[in-house]
Formats: structure tokens, sequence, C-alpha cells
């Protein structure tokens, strides 16, 4: 069958769907894009530009199910009307990273997963790698679609951040190194509410690893330890772990003592004081010590890591400073959409805390941070449509708390409930769909809103 007897259709018109649809006419393909509701502008042109069939506002089903090849945008879930009838036909349904997986050529991926810290280590990985002279180029949900990539901007690496959404329908998907941050609960409801559903769809990040690949794991994380008890790993394992008792004498891997920084690979030992690296918190050394040595096993030599690491300026929306106002500081951590993420940014913090949570529940036990708030925040402001669970589980352990439905009014509740060293602290726990367009406009505006005082 040549290329052009093999017909594609795209579902979804977004960054990952035109990546894919943009990547299948630079091969030659002929390729249609579906999407069941409204195109952005940007891409609707994009489209047309490029002279690709496309519909929106609806499925046309008939013309869907002529296709060999489906590819599937990762924000459209199972249950959608679309899917049902598609996993009925049998039809070929892969990722977008799937299909850009074919046309890597000779390019060696980085792939990074996790609950939380995905887009930091990702992030931090490609700009160590990029710092060291390789010709690299960062792709997935941070940013440009690894798809869009491929076709527009071919490298030699490829770093690529990836969710279990678009690992659950990769086929043949092999990083050379992959990265498993951290598992918690989050997206339940896309995974019939069983966390064993949502850890092994993390784990596909390996499944076609050979032993010359590298996976890189989280030794303290119980969840990804017990799944590998039980479940036989191909690939070399390379631990990060907070306690250097758990990485035996010249094992590879990264480690944290005495505030140090401590990152090991073929008999070489890069040590760096914690104190120097520019993010914080103890989830953002397990951060560093992972893009760390997935940079080493890169082949970078320890002396081009040094610098590096204190010249990256973080993530925006990721606890990221906006402003001290009458002494009161404002901290805008709008990606944390979930509450494991919530803990890591309290646990950073010094001063009192007045945080901002709530938005679209993803089926959160707010009990689960009880005891940090207990110990952490004098007040909550709730930013959200439904915050009953919220009211419900943390609301005896804060001096105040309040209901908001708007940046603007979380920010203005937040600062009359502070005092002059305290910390306002937008770390949401949940989506943001039920009042924002996404993370990065919940973000934008509660600057925008912290600017306005």
């Amino acid at each position: 069958m040549t290329k052009t007897e093999v017909k594609i259709v795209v579902l979804g018109a977004g960054e990952s769907g035109n990546g894919a649809a943009l990547l299948a006419k630079a091969k030659g393909f002929p390729v249609f894009v579906s999407d069941g509701g409204t195109i952005k502008d940007n891409y609707r042109q994009e489209l047309e530009k490029a002279e690709i069939d496309f519909e929106s506002g609806g499925h046309t089903m008939d013309r869907i199910l002529e296709a060999d090849i489906i590819i599937k945008s990762p924000g459209i879930p199972e249950k959608a009307a679309v899917m049902k009838t598609l996993r009925a036909s049998g039809k070929m349904i892969i990722s977008e990273i799937e299909w850009a997986y074919h046309f890597k050529e000779d390019s060696k991926i980085i792939a990074i997963t996790g609950s939380n810290g995905k887009s930091t280590t990702a992030s931090l990985t490609a700009h160590l790698l990029q710092e060291g002279g390789l010709d690299i180029a960062l792709a997935g949900n941070i940013g440009y679609s690894f798809a869009r990539q491929i076709a527009t901007r071919p490298a030699q690496w490829y770093v690529i951040e990836v969710s279990s959404f678009q690992l659950d329908d990769i086929v043949n998907f092999r990083p050379d190194i992959a990265v498993l941050l951290n598992i918690t609960p989050d997206h339940l409801d896309r995974y019939d509410y069983r966390f064993e559903n949502y850890v092994a769809s993390k784990f596909r990040i390996a499944m076609n690893q050979q032993q010359e690949d590298l996976l890189i794991i989280n030794k303290d994380d119980a969840v990804i330890q017990n799944y590998i008890k039980q479940h036989p790993i191909k690939s070399k394992l390379l631990n990060i772990t907070m306690n250097e008792h758990n990485l035996p004498p010249n094992e590879d891997g990264a480690f944290i003592n005495d505030e140090s920084l401590h990152i090991r690979y073929e008999g070489e030992e890069l040590k760096q004081s914690i104190h120097e690296l520019t993010i914080r918190g103890k989830h953002n050394q397990y951060n560093t010590m992972a893009a760390g040595i997935s940079a080493r096993a890169t082949g970078l030599r320890n002396d081009a890591l040094r610098n590096s690491f204190a010249s990256f300026n973080g993530l925006e929306h990721r606890l990221e400073y906006v402003a001290t106002i009458r002494g009161v500081e404002f901290i805008n951590d709008s990606k944390g959409t979930n509450l494991n993420s919530v803990w890591y940014a309290l646990e950073s913090m010094r001063q009192p805390v007045i945080l901002i949570l709530g938005g679209q529940d993803k089926g959160n036990d707010y009990n689960e941070i009880a005891d940090i708030v207990k110990e952490k925040v004098k007040a909550i402001v709730c930013l959200g449509r439904n915050n009953a669970p919220i009211i419900s589980a943390l609301g005896d352990y804060v001096e105040h708390i309040a209901e908001t439905q708007t940046a603007k009014d979380a920010v203005a509740a937040a600062y009359a409930f502070s005092e002059q060293g305290d910390v306002v602290l937008l770390s949401p726990g949940c989506a943001s769909f039920d009042l924002f367009e996404n993370y990065k406009d919940r973000g934008q505006q509660f600057k925008e809103a912290v600017r306005s005082l």
C-alpha cells in the first residue's frame, strides 16, 4: 500500500491534532481532521494554509470510518460517542506521539512522565542539553507537539513531556531514556476511578524499552517500587532518591546528601550544593536529579552541567514569584492541578500561607493534605464552582475560609486575610476548566489581579 492509499484521520484540532496532521501532510499522506467542538482561530488558519481538509462542530462518522489509521488527540475521553463507535469498529487508533515516533529517523528520545514535575523536569533537561551543545527540541505537553517538531524542527535529541493519555494509545513508541518521576492519584475520572489503571498507564512509557535503554525512577515512590516488584522491566534502571543509603556505592543514579546534589554515572560523580539551584522545594530536588542523570546519560560531562543548573529560570505558573505587596508575597502555582502538587508547594513555603485552592475536581480526597494544611495554612480561599468538598475536609483547620469564582475576587479575599510576612499561594489542586480556559489562563488572571492591587 502506497502513502497516497493510506488514509489518515486525526481526531481533534488542537496542538496535538494539528501537529499530527501537518506531519501526515509533509510525509505525503491524505489526511482529514475532525473536531467535535470549535477549532481555535490559529489552528483553523493553520489547517487552511496547509490545505488540510477538516470539519468542526461534529464528526462525519462515515468519512472517519474510511480511515486506515486514526490519530486520537489525548484530550478525547474513551467515553465519548465517537470513541465508542471507533473502538467497536476495530480501526487502528494511535496517539500523536506514536505517529511521530515512526518518523524520528536517527534521533534519540528522552520521554518524561509522572503525576507531578513533568514540565519542570522536561524544561530543565532541555536546558541542560542545549547548554551542553546538543541539538535538541522540546516537545509534548509542554509546548509544541512531538509531531509538529518532527515535521518542522528535526533534532538530534527530542525531550518530550508525555501524559498518561498520550501513552494509552502507543504501540511501538520507545524512548532511549524514560523518566518516571512519581505516581499519585490523578485523572481517575479517565481510568474508571481505579488507581491501578492509572499506574499501569504511566508504566507504558517503558513497555517497549530494551536492555540498552534507560528507565529513571524515583526510589522513594512506593507506588513505583511496588509496581516494579510485580512487573518485570527490561530496561536498565537508574534510581533517584533523597536517601543516600537507598543507592548502593558505585551504583549509577542520583541522591541528596548533606544539602548537596550527587549525580553518579559511569564511574564519575557530580556534587553540587542544593543552594546553587534556582528552583526551590523538595519536589524540585527530585526533578533536578532526574534531569541531571538524564543529561549525563546523553554523554554530557559533569563540568558542562554545573553552570547550567544555576542558570535555569524555572517555569511560568509553577511556583512562580509574582510580586511582594506591603510585605505579602504572591506565588503562582496554577500548574499544580492535583493534591500532590499542593502538598509539595506547601512543603516549600517557610511563611504562613493563604492558600487559593479549588477548580474542577478530578476525584480529590482533600483529607490527604489536611496535616500540611494544619501546619502551614492560616486561611483558604476557594476558587471554583463546587467548593463543598474543600470546606468539609479542611474548613476546621484554618482561621478563615472564603468562596470565590473569579481570580480577582480570590486575590482580593486572600489579600484581606493576609498580614505582613505571609505568602498568598495559588496552588489549586484541580483542573481549571470550570472557570478558566486552562491553567495558563488561570495563572495569568491571578497575576493580573495581583498587579492590580
